[in-house]
């Protein structure tokens, strides 16, 4: 096109919006779509999770409790007083603490402390809690084991467990605290935040376990740390202390 000047005007370049909408859609309902399954996914987790103690159905050749939320020692004892198991592994103790701890939380644990009880310091998060179990569970020939651990960590302990022992039958006993049915989980900002956390643990440990079922897995999870690490992500810092001083619904750990 020419100016009255005889000079021609600059084209204008095509417009480019529309493919650049239709791609930021296209990833808008792609997030929103991601978004909604883990929504989904996340409330079929919290759905699967025992509202309830349930006694074993039967007994096992040991037991093993995972530290990091109250009263799953206490638990661990009673069954082991009752006969559920021959001995009883407390995994990922912290290195300052000892039997004596445990002596004085728990007056009358001392007889079965001193004949049956084994305490593993060296996990630091449930991946190498399942390592340590593995471990003690050849040391001792066990075939069968009870599992003691908080609700909402027990489909990841599980998930950790079968997958460094898929010869040992798992039953197990998820400890469920006082406030879990006294106070809704979704009314509580920490309880929340745990929930949410531990689900995506859980993930997390499911991806890894199938990538290394299909030879692709990497040396360390996404997300939890090195059994090498002095990290506790899911264990607390005051160990034994912790553990057993008093009945709550769900502690961040």
């Amino acid at each position: 096109m020419m100016t009255h000047a005889g000079h021609a005007m600059p084209t204008r370049a095509p417009r480019r919006r529309r493919p650049f909408l239709v791609a930021l859609l296209a990833v808008l309902l792609a997030a929103a779509g991601i978004g909604m399954i883990g929504v989904i996914g996340f409330l079929i987790f919290l759905a699967r999770l025992p509202v309830s103690e349930v006694t074993p159905p039967h007994d096992a050749d040991g037991i093993v409790v995972l530290t990091g939320g109250s009263s799953r020692i206490s638990d661990a004892m009673e069954l082991l007083a009752v006969g559920y198991g021959k001995r009883l592994l407390i995994s990922g103790v912290h290195p300052t603490n000892g039997v004596s701890d445990i002596q004085r939380s728990l007056p009358d644990s001392q007889p079965l402390l001193g004949c049956c009880v084994d305490l593993d310091r060296s996990a630091v998060n449930t991946r190498s809690n399942a390592v340590e179990t593995r471990r003690w569970v050849r040391e001792r020939g066990f075939r069968s084991l009870i599992v003691v651990t908080s609700n909402y960590h027990m489909p990841r302990a599980i998930v950790e467990l079968s997958h460094a022992m898929p010869d040992v039958a798992l039953i197990p006993f998820p400890v469920v605290g006082d406030k879990w049915n006294d106070e809704p989980w979704w009314a509580s900002g920490a309880a929340m935040r745990l929930l949410v956390l531990e689900y995506a643990k859980y993930v997390a440990a499911e991806v890894r376990v199938r990538l290394d079922k299909l030879g692709l897995s990497t040396m360390v999870a996404a997300g939890d740390p090195s059994p090498g690490s002095h990290t506790r992500s899911d264990l607390s810092h005051h160990g034994v202390r912790h553990d057993v001083a008093r009945r709550s619904g769900v502690s961040m750990n």
